[in-house]
Order: structure tokens, then C-alpha cells, then sequence
């Protein structure tokens, strides 16, 4: 009977299942950093494009299909850091594979590390949990009040846009995107380029839309990494509306599609450090104006982003996103060896 811990939160909606490898009796992921160890868990190419599962991928697949996950599951494997300047790394995954990057759950797991006491904090004020990612360094700000934990702060690794009005073919029709970095690429657009708005009655076409677009850009330049294939290709595509200004700065509703149809309940951590390197670029914020981006998801839930005055990067902008979250349960999840399902069953597209 194998069994496997979990510990799980959700930031504006979005959920993530974490998994301490030092306490869940799982081997450790050979490798020297991070992003060493995401390449050892996506496992080895053979002659084609598609990878050999590596280590640890029954343990993905178990968490994230069903019976016992779902379509919009995301979580991570917390292994060590890179080096004694963070205070621990992560793999992340969905139910497609591991990510480069992750905000909803940096700032679930700068949560967590509180929570767990793996980082003390104080009754009142804030405390960084530096983690290791496998696109560099980030760091979670968590705000305390009265001995909880009321926010937490992400700050990404430098966003950077890549390209403009990039043409691309949809079968809705041929719309111009923007491409941005940001620990990973995302592709941005209008909604309304589409003929679409941004809520739930125009959640298939916009999942279609998302597909189309993150498929017709694979491989495409502007999206490649000097870091490596590894770090390349498109991640998420962002759909996005225009919302009424407030006094401290733009207003937008979004959702990101990723994976492949995958959609984010939250507004995407390290989608909104892309949005906001494009606006900045749009001189809608930035340097010069301390504004702020209000970030709203499909859902109704919402962060903040900004970029940070005077934090300059010869790699790009340094933002900065502020949300919230919450512990949703703690788990031990069985995989009983008489269950001939085995890890699960994959997800029914468009349940």
C-alpha cells in the first residue's frame, strides 16, 4: 500500500498541493540545483520530441488525476535549495508535466512555510521565504497581524517583454499577441480581438482560443531561452479586458490558459509579472509611476502587482504581486495495489 502526504492551499482560487519530500519517505530527485532536478524528473528524451516519465511522475500523475485530483489541479514537490540563501526549492507540476515558474504557488508555499514552522515569523509584520525555482530565485513577503498570516508578496525573478503584434492564425480570426517573460513565456491579447469578453459564458471559446494560440507559437523565437530549451516555449495565454481604472492605477480581468487547456482560477502569479512588463512597456506603469495593477481572475478574485521603483535588473523589470493564502486540508492519499486504475484516469477535456 503506497501512500503520500500532502498538505494543500489555494491562492485567489487557484489550488496547490504540496509535497515535502524530507517528510514524505519519497526518494531525492539526483541533481545539484532545481532546475538540475526539474530535468531529471521530466526524464531523458529518447529519439523523438516526447520525454521518457522520469522518477516521481506516478507520484505527479497520482496527485493530479482523477479520483484524486482534477483537471485544475497544480502542486509541487519541495526539495532542497540550490544554496543556504533560500530556504527551499520546488518543483512544480500540473497535469501536464512541471512548470518553470509558479506565483499562485510561491505565495502558497511562503504560506506553508510559516504555517509548518520551517520559517519563524513574527505575531505582527512581515518575513521573506526565499525559494528556489527552477527559472532562479524568488522570494514570498508573508504579512502578519495578530499572529496569522493576511498576504503574502511575491517577488518574480526579472520580467522582460520578447516581442510584438506577433500574428497569429485562430479559427475565431487572425489576432496580433504580445510575448513577455517572466520565469516563464506568456502570450498576451485582448479578448475582444477575438470578439470575446473575459467570463464564464465565454469560458469554451476562450480555452479554445488559448490552445490554438499557445500551439501555433511553439517553437517560435521570441519565446526561446538563452537558459536552454528547458526554459523555453510558450507556458501560458493570457486573455485579457480592460476594467474601469482605480485611483492607483489600470484594472483587468484575465484568464490564462496553460498547459494544454488547462485554465488558471486565479489571476497567474508570474502571468501578472508578464502583464505588468507589458504595460510598463506601454508606459501604463513603470518606472517613473508608481502604480499599481489591480489583477482580476474569471473567477472574481484578484492580486495586485506593481513594478518595483528603483529594483533595476539588467535582465528586466522587478515585480512584485500580492495576494492571499489559505490552507485547504491536509491529506494522506492512497494508492491501494489491488486498485486497478492504478494512478488514476486522465481528465475528460471539457469536463
Amino acid at each position: 500500500m503506497t501512500t503520500v502526504r500532502t498538505t494543500d492551499y489555494h491562492a485567489a482560487g487557484e489550488p496547490f498541493r504540496i509535497v515535502d519530500m524530507s517528510d514524505a519517505g519519497l526518494p531525492p530527485v539526483p541533481g545539484d540545483t532545481v532546475a538540475e532536478r526539474r530535468a531529471t524528473v521530466i526524464g531523458p528524451r529518447g529519439s523523438g520530441t516526447a520525454p521518457r516519465p522520469g522518477p516521481l511522475d506516478d507520484v505527479r500523475r497520482l496527485l493530479v488525476q482523477e479520483p484524486r485530483g482534477h483537471a485544475g489541479m497544480y502542486g509541487g514537490f519541495v526539495v532542497p535549495p540550490d544554496d543556504d540563501g533560500a530556504h527551499l526549492g520546488v518543483l512544480f507540476w500540473h497535469k501536464d508535466g512541471y512548470s518553470t515558474a509558479c506565483g499562485h504557488g510561491t505565495m502558497a508555499l511562503g504560506a506553508w512555510a510559516v504555517d509548518s514552522g520551517l520559517v519563524g515569523a513574527p505575531e505582527e509584520g512581515d518575513v521573506q521565504v526565499r525559494v528556489d525555482v527552477p527559472s532562479g530565485r524568488v522570494t514570498a513577503t508573508v504579512h502578519r497581524s495578530a499572529g496569522r498570516t493576511t498576504g503574502v508578496t511575491f517577488r518574480n525573478v526579472p520580467a522582460e517583454v520578447t516581442a510584438r503584434k506577433v500574428p497569429v492564425t485562430t479559427s475565431l480570426d487572425v489576432v496580433e499577441v504580445d510575448l513577455a517573460y517572466a520565469g516563464a513565456c506568456y502570450a498576451s491579447l485582448a479578448a475582444r480581438d477575438l470578439g470575446l469578453t473575459v467570463d464564464r459564458d465565454s469560458l469554451p471559446a476562450l480555452l479554445g482560443a488559448g490552445r490554438e494560440i499557445r500551439a501555433a507559437l511553439a517553437g517560435h523565437p521570441a519565446t526561446r531561452r538563452p537558459d536552454g530549451p528547458l526554459l523555453s516555449g510558450v507556458y501560458g495565454v493570457i486573455l485579457h479586458e480592460d476594467l474601469a481604472d482605480t485611483p492607483d492605477g489600470p484594472r483587468q480581468r484575465n484568464v490564462t490558459v496553460f498547459a494544454d487547456g488547462q485554465i488558471d482560477r486565479s489571476p497567474c502569479g508570474s502571468g501578472t509579472s508578464a502583464r505588468l512588463a507589458l504595460l510598463a512597456d506601454e508606459g501604463r506603469l513603470g518606472v517613473g509611476r508608481d502604480l499599481t495593477l489591480t489583477h482580476e481572475s474569471i473567477v472574481g478574485t484578484a492580486f495586485t502587482g506593481r513594478v518595483v521603483p528603483g529594483a533595476d535588473s539588467a535582465e528586466g523589470l522587478v515585480t512584485e504581486v500580492t495576494g492571499r493564502a489559505h490552507r485547504t486540508g491536509e491529506h494522506v492519499f492512497v494508492l491501494d495495489p489491488y486498485d486497478t486504475l492504478g494512478v488514476g484516469c486522465e481528465h475528460l477535456q471539457g469536463m
